[in-house]
């Protein structure tokens, strides 16, 4: 797919034509990393580039005019529901939004009936749920494509966008040394998964206790062994975060978490401070899905200092979750005008 259009500067924004994507990604949806291949992630990376620079330049694009997303959020949302309906509107579509307390959820209809239902009225669904098993039935009784906003096991775009994130700032991923500190958690688990499989060098830093799940763990050491790129698991934050490009940290409470008062302890030698961060080489970032809680899980002076790509990290969201609209729901390669 190419969205490259010459530009005329000096002349007002006018609307590009309606790109081909490759057939074999429209209607595919994502629940998990490893549901879409290295090489369809990296025509994800390279078409959100290409949007971005659409967007940068004012020049309208509306490629989904006429379709719908429909958002379900079993959770708070800033970023996620943000992108996606925010990339919707850009892309020219529209996008609804339910809380599960609006839907019949509350009365027993089952969750595959819901998704059943919902499929005939839009034409793909972000949808978020606190329990990931709770995401995969759901996702049996849709009739469209479903993308993963967060579930308690995986949060597989928010690891796409910090790759486009990191390529953006450093040109390649092949051979970046990303250090993630930490809980072991859902954002960890889609890190080691999509960055292996891009060629990164993973490095997790967790307590014993909060380690990553081990299936996870072993699919991403599969990833990594057939991108040629490494992935180590350690409890020495310090020694994790030495010679790093990229310095990775999450809340050490998650989302919909049930409170542990022995968490926080365990877990606070591994907020991310100034000292962590003067062992990364020199050109390293700090990154962090957000929320951050400063003080926690890192230091305020790193996450408000020159090393800090936060808001950029936060920002490049838009155009991953459009890429992803676009890639699934655009118009096919060849001849199909369905």
């Amino acid at each position: 797919m190419a969205l490259d259009v010459p530009i005329d500067e000096r002349a007002e924004p006018a609307t590009v034509a309606w790109p081909a994507v490759e057939s074999r990604l429209r209607g595919r949806g994502v629940l998990v990393d490893t549901d879409w291949s290295p090489a369809e992630i990296a025509l994800l990376l390279a078409t959100a580039h290409e949007l971005k620079a659409l967007r940068d330049r004012r020049q309208p694009h509306p490629y989904l005019a006429g379709q719908t997303l429909g958002l379900i959020f079993q959770h708070p949302s800033t970023r996620t529901r943000n992108a996606f309906q925010a990339g919707m509107d850009q892309l020219g579509g529209h996008a609804t939004f339910l809380g599960t307390s609006d839907l019949q959820l509350t009365r027993g209809e089952t969750l595959a009936d819901t998704a059943h239902i919902m499929s005939g009225y839009v034409d793909a669904i972000a949808a978020r749920f606190a329990r990931h098993d709770d995401l995969v039935a759901f996702t049996a009784g849709a009739r469209v494509p479903v993308f993963n906003a967060l579930s308690e096991r995986y949060h597989p775009i928010e690891a796409w966008s910090d790759l486009f994130t990191l390529h953006a700032r450093f040109g390649t991923l092949a051979g970046l040394r990303l250090t993630y500190i930490g809980d072991g958690n859902n954002v960890c688990h889609s890190l080691m998964l999509s960055a292996t499989a891009m060629g990164a060098n993973v490095i997790v830093a967790t307590p014993t206790a909060y380690q990553p799940d081990s299936g996870v763990v072993e699919a991403a050491q599969r990833l990594a062994a057939s991108s040629g790129a490494s992935l180590t698991l350690t409890d020495d934050p310090l020694t994790a975060a030495e010679g790093a490009d990229a310095v990775y940290t999450d809340a050490h409470e998650s989302m919909g978490q049930a409170a542990d008062p022995a968490r926080l302890p365990i877990l606070a030698p591994f907020k991310v401070t100034t000292t962590m961060m003067a062992t990364a080489k020199p050109t390293a970032v700090f990154m962090h899905c957000l929320p951050v809680h400063r003080g926690e899980e890192v230091e305020a002076e790193v996450a408000d200092g020159p090393q800090s790509i936060i808001f950029e990290q936060a920002e490049n969201r838009l155009h991953v979750h459009k890429a992803l609209l676009l890639l699934a729901l655009g118009k096919a390669d060849g001849n199909d005008d369905s």
